[in-house]
């Protein structure tokens, strides 16, 4: 790697709240990674049931309907508090599920109804860490700074996924559960150590009275942000098909794909998961290295290959295979939703970040749609002809976006694709 490449991708360790925002982001991913596999295996191994699965891997993203409302919780009050605050709840809830675990009463049902708590909360905090990255970055460094804040989720994905299979194949459930518990508190903590802004949000000239107005009224002005800017709109679009048909074979239906379609155990599931992130990790450090590049036409070709290698994935029966399809499936889908946040936050008024980014995780609510259609639907016609019908109909949907607002996505000197 050459000296300049170097220096961009390490330009945002520039800035001190970033030096301690990053290693928050990444233990906390690095939590969620362990408790999603962990969780998911156990709940499948004590059940025997997909629909369970997708019903364990839906409750995750309960939240999603919350999200906007965050969001304007996140412009009043400031986006690092709300971060913090998020992360000791996952503290609180990981403690409880230890517990549960050590002492022998855990059961499926106890899973089930602290993962729906928690999802209340946990699909908001991607949304709250980019407007945080927002708000202390300068916005000449924004795309590099997303690019390696993504590598937190990446890297956590993969040391996660491997060290959470080792963990509860060696230890058990329990032993696992107090590492997650650790990495959820160490995170807080160093969500603290980020230096809040002086005012949580840049407040327009002339809105006096601004804190008490209704947090509804707050919240209609965000989802009208969204709604009128034909860039932000098709970019929500776009990333809520891909969670509606991309997302569930590579979150919620892995462990069900990695024993019945491929016949392995929980270490197979392991490198199923890290080949996933290897392939979205170095997707997000070649987009903080090169930079640079037309984010919205990015976007359309990532994701259209994303869809592609989906369609390969559905057919193909070898883990190796399988491990070098999901390489290329992470690779593409990193630069697409990388993409997606860099159009969001460069077009959003500064002080409609926190709503434009809760708008945006309320979209994550595709994934469980998706996970509970697809898991009704792998039981009536299998997983081949599920698998293709999510990925063929899914880049239908998505050029079809891309053709309605091709001028404001394809378009070389669309601001969108500005350099």
């Amino acid at each position: 790697m050459s000296d300049l490449a170097r220096l961009s991708a390490l330009a945002p360790f520039r800035t001190r709240n970033y030096r301690f925002q990053w290693p928050a982001d990444l233990l906390t991913s690095w939590a969620f990674e362990m408790e999603t596999l962990i969780l998911g295996w156990y709940v499948l191994t004590e059940t025997g049931s997909v629909l369970l699965l997708t019903l364990f891997a839906s409750l995750s993203y309960t939240g999603t309907l919350i999200a906007p409302i965050l969001g304007v919780v996140g412009d009043r009050i400031g986006h690092r508090d709300l971060l913090a605050m998020m992360r000791a709840t996952y503290s609180v809830l990981a403690a409880t599920l230890m517990t549960l675990a050590l002492t022998g009463y855990l059961s499926p049902l106890y899973v089930l109804v602290i993962v729906a708590v928690m999802g209340l909360v946990r699909p908001s905090d991607l949304g709250v860490r980019g407007a945080l990255v927002a708000t202390i970055m300068p916005s000449d460094q924004l795309i590099g700074a997303i690019s390696v804040s993504r590598t937190t989720m990446d890297t956590a994905r993969i040391a996660g996924a491997l060290s959470g299979a080792g963990l509860l194949a060696a230890l058990g459930i329990g032993p696992a559960y107090m590492a997650i518990v650790s990495l959820y508190t160490l995170g807080t903590v160093l969500t603290l150590c980020v230096v809040a802004p002086a005012k949580p949000h840049p407040i327009p000239e002339g809105a006096e009275g601004a804190w008490r107005r209704s947090p509804m009224r707050d919240l209609r002005e965000g989802v009208a942000h969204v709604w009128t800017t034909p860039t932000m709109r098709a970019a929500i679009w776009i990333a809520f098909l891909a969670n509606l048909t991309a997302y569930p074979f590579s979150n919620g239906l892995l462990p069900y794909i990695a024993r019945e379609v491929y016949g392995t155990g929980q270490t197979g599931l392991g490198y199923l998961s890290a080949s996933f992130a290897v392939g979205s990790l170095v997707g997000s450090i070649a987009l903080s290295v090169i930079g640079g590049v037309r984010v919205a036409r990015l976007m359309i070709g990532a994701t259209a290959i994303w869809y592609a290698m989906l369609l390969v994935f559905a057919h193909i029966r070898s883990v190796p295979a399988a491990i070098a399809c999901l390489l290329l499936v992470g690779f593409s889908q990193s630069l697409s939703m990388i993409s997606i946040a860099v159009i969001l936050m460069r077009t959003a008024s500064a002080h409609f970040r926190g709503r434009v980014m809760g708008v945006r995780m309320l979209v994550i609510y595709g994934l469980p749609l998706g996970l509970l259609a697809a898991g009704a639907l792998i039981d009536e016609v299998g997983f081949t002809a599920t698998a293709t019908l999510y990925a063929a109909a899914g880049l239908a949907l998505m050029m079809a976006v891309a053709l309605r607002w091709r001028t404001d996505l394809w378009q070389v000197h669309a601001p969108a694709n500005a350099r």
